[in-house]
């Protein structure tokens, strides 16, 4: 009875460390960067931060969902849209 357990976890192992966690990490060092795009909004480039974790844990769940951590316009633009990560 405990071999067949045995085989199912492993290969749930198997997937996880060999699937799921190289997913998770590209996308965390994709994300983990700031990067330069154009406020819809203002109209001029601003520096974002992704929230990189989850976006990692999004993407390798299959429900990829990005969030700004910080911006170059926040103090003024605090509550914006985030129109910018499209």
């Amino acid at each position: 009875m405990d071999a067949p357990l045995v085989v199912i976890a492993g290969i749930i192992a198997l997937g996880l460390f060999f699937v799921v966690l190289p997913v998770a990490y590209d996308a965390y060092t994709q994300y983990r960067r700031t990067k330069v795009v154009t406020c819809p909004q203002e109209q001029g480039p601003a520096e974002i931060s992704f929230d990189a974790p989850r976006a990692a844990l999004g993407t390798a769940l299959g429900t990829a969902t990005l969030r700004i951590k910080s911006c170059s316009l926040w103090p003024r633009r605090a509550n914006c849209a985030q129109q910018c990560v499209k």
